[in-house]
């Protein structure tokens, strides 16, 4: 029974580190979890069993947790799972920003911070300047950085 305990321990603690490395990148609980369970199926092992099967289950972890994780990422078995495309689309990119800076609009979405602004019937995706302004406020252009527009709710 102490060897399927430990077997189970150290399967599941490199199934959650494999887990971790592909689908959840950085120092996370699953992370720590499957190392903790690995861990805890050597250790057990060592004292289960004594120093000869201890450290037999200490290198084979190593090893098939090597083995596994290499295997994982070279058969492409979680390519489906990758984002593949890159977005190159830019804000405003549709037309031309025939806009001018005082120019007065309205607020199609609430912009918190950035959101849908109408001028000259055509919307815009806007920003403003840390304020939160509620949808149908009418507001005003302060400045246009390439095609970034920044406004600012009309007093």
């Amino acid at each position: 029974m102490d060897w399927i305990l430990v077997i189970v321990l150290v399967l599941l603690g490199i199934s959650l580190i494999v887990i971790e490395i592909i689908f959840v990148p950085g120092t996370t609980v699953v992370g720590i979890l499957g190392i903790g369970l690995a861990a805890y199926g050597v250790y057990h092992s060592f004292i289960s069993f004594g120093k000869g099967p201890g450290l037999m289950v200490l290198v084979s972890t190593i090893v098939v947790g090597g083995i596994v994780t290499v295997i994982s990422f070279k058969s492409g078995v979680w390519d489906r799972f990758s984002l593949k495309k890159s977005i190159d689309s830019k804000v405003n990119d549709e037309y031309e920003l025939n806009l001018e800076l005082n120019q007065e609009g309205r607020a199609v979405s609430a912009l918190r911070p950035i959101g849908k602004a109408e001028f000259n019937d055509k919307e815009y995706e806007v920003q403003t300047i840390g304020n939160y302004v509620d949808s149908g406020t009418l507001i005003k252009i302060i400045s246009i950085k390439g095609r970034k527009i920044f406004v600012e709710p009309l007093k």
